[in-house]
C-alpha cells in the first residue's frame, strides 16, 4: 500500500489546528450575537455573513491560487482569519461583530481553495479516497474537541473563544510555513508543459461534477450553516438547556463524522465513489428530517450523530471525486474554485432560510425538516453520476475468494 506524502500529513495536522479553533467560536458565536439584543434570524446572519464572503472572493481565490502557488496564498488566508478573529472579541456592537466575522470569511475561502488544490496536487490517485478521509478528518478531529473546549470556555465569558481561535491560527500559520517550504509555491515559467485548469463549463457538462456540486452545497447548507447557525439556539431556546450542552451536542455531531469518514476513504477506494455516497446522504437526510422535533437533548444528541455519522461518509468522497476529474489539469481553476462556491452558497442561504422559518414559519421543527430534504436531491442527482475512482474491483474480487 502506497504511503501518504508527508505534506498531507502537514496538512491533516494544520487542519486539526484550525478546526480545533473553529470549533471553539462554535457555542459562543450565535449567542455572542444574540447578546446585542438581536432576534434568532439576525443572529444566523453572523454566520452567513462569514460564508457570503467566502463565496465572493472564492472565483479571486482560484485565480491567485494559479498565480502565487498554493503555499503562499495558504498562509495569507490564515493570518487574516486570525486578524478578524481577535477583532470579533472586542466587538461593541452587533454591526462591528458581523463586519469583523464577514472579512474573515476572505481568508477563509483563501486557505480552503489553496489546501484543496495541494490535496490534488499531492494525492497518488489510488489512494486519493483514503488522503481525503484523512484530510476531512483531521478538521473533524479539532471539531470534536474544539466544541467541548468552547462549551467550557464560554463560562467565563463569550469573547474568549475568539481569543483562543486567533492564537490558533497564528500555530497553523507556524506549523505550515515551515513544513511546506518546498511545496506550492509559485508555478515557473518554462518549467514543463503548461496546463490549463479545468474551467466551469467544461465541467458542468459532466453529470458526476453536478452531483458533486449538489453534494457540496449540501455540506454548506446542512453541516456548515444550519447546523452551527440553529442546533446552539435550538438545544438553549428550543429545548431550554444550557449553552454548554450545545456545545456537547456539535461534538456528538462531529463524533458521528469521525466515525465514518476514515473507513468512507478506504472504502471508496476500493469500491468506488457511488456506493459510499448514497448511503451518507440517506442518512443525513433522515436523521436531520426530524431533528427539530426530537423534543428532548438525548434524542437530539442520538439524531445528530447519526447525522454526522452520513456526513462522514458523503463528505471525503465526494471531495475524491472532484480530486479524480480535475487531477491532471493543474492549480486552481473555476471548476475547483466553484466547488467551494456553492458549499458557501449552501452556508449562506441554510441559515438564513432557516433562521427565518424559525421565525415565522413555524419554530425549529419545518426548520430542521427543510436542512434535511436538501440531501435528498444531492442523492438524486448522484444515482444518475459515473464512477469515477480507478476501482481495484479485480483485486477485490481476488481478495473476498482468496483463503
Amino acid at each position: 500500500m502506497k504511503q501518504i506524502p508527508r505534506g498531507i500529513w502537514v496538512l491533516l495536522a494544520a487542519n486539526v489546528v484550525i478546526a480545533l479553533g473553529y470549533g471553539l467560536i462554535a457555542p459562543a458565536l450565535p449567542t455572542f450575537a444574540r447578546s446585542f439584543d438581536v432576534s434568532v434570524a439576525a443572529a444566523t446572519v453572523i454566520v452567513s455573513a462569514f460564508a457570503m464572503m467566502r463565496l465572493l472572493f472564492a472565483p479571486a481565490s482560484g485565480k491567485l491560487v494559479s498565480w502565487l502557488g498554493e503555499r503562499r496564498i495558504y498562509l495569507t488566508g490564515l493570518l487574516i482569519v486570525a486578524a478578524s478573529t481577535l477583532a470579533c472579541a472586542f466587538a461593541q456592537t452587533y454591526w462591528q461583530l458581523l463586519v469583523f466575522r464577514g472579512l474573515g470569511g476572505i481568508g477563509s475561502t483563501m486557505f480552503s481553495v489553496s489546501a484543496l488544490a495541494l490535496l490534488i496536487r499531492l494525492s497518488p490517485p489510488d489512494i486519493r479516497g483514503r488522503v481525503s478521509g484523512f484530510f476531512s478528518g483531521g478538521f473533524l478531529l479539532g471539531n470534536i474537541t474544539g466544541p467541548l473546549i468552547g462549551a467550557g470556555l464560554v463560562s467565563y465569558g463569550l469573547r474568549l473563544p475568539f481569543v483562543v481561535y486567533a492564537i490558533a491560527l497564528l500555530i497553523a500559520s507556524a506549523v505550515v510555513a515551515t513544513a511546506l517550504r518546498d511545496v506550492g509555491g509559485r508555478p515557473v515559467a518554462g518549467s514543463g508543459p503548461v496546463i490549463d485548469p479545468m474551467g466551469l463549463r467544461e465541467a458542468l457538462r459532466d453529470r458526476t461534477y453536478r452531483a458533486i456540486l449538489a453534494s457540496s452545497f449540501t455540506q454548506g447548507f446542512a453541516s456548515q450553516g444550519v447546523r452551527v447557525a440553529l442546533v446552539p439556539l435550538y438545544i438553549v431556546y428550543g429545548l431550554d438547556e444550557s449553552s454548554a450542552w450545545s456545545g456537547v451536542v456539535l461534538a456528538i455531531y462531529a463524533a458521528g463524522n469521525v466515525a465514518s469518514i476514515l473507513l468512507a476513504g478506504r472504502l471508496s477506494d476500493r469500491y468506488g465513489r457511488k456506493p459510499i455516497m448514497l448511503p451518507g446522504l440517506a442518512l443525513m437526510s433522515g436523521a436531520t428530517l426530524v431533528l427539530g422535533f426530537s423534543g428532548s437533548l438525548w434524542v437530539a444528541g442520538v439524531l445528530s450523530f447519526v447525522a454526522g455519522t452520513g456526513s462522514g461518509l458523503f463528505a471525503p468522497t465526494h471531495q475524491a471525486a472532484l480530486a479524480d476529474l480535475l487531477a491532471a489539469r493543474g492549480q486552481g481553476g473555476t471548476a475547483l474554485a466553484a466547488f467551494q462556491m456553492i458549499s458557501d452558497v449552501g452556508a449562506v442561504s441554510g441559515p438564513i432560510l432557516a433562521g427565518l422559518m424559525v421565525d415565522h414559519a413555524g419554530g425549529y421543527g419545518p426548520a430542521f425538516a427543510l436542512t434535511g430534504a436538501v440531501p435528498l436531491v444531492a442523492l438524486a442527482l448522484w444515482a444518475f453520476a459515473r464512477e469515477t475512482a480507478p476501482v481495484r474491483v479485480g483485486v477485490a474480487a481476488s481478495e473476498a475468494h482468496s483463503p
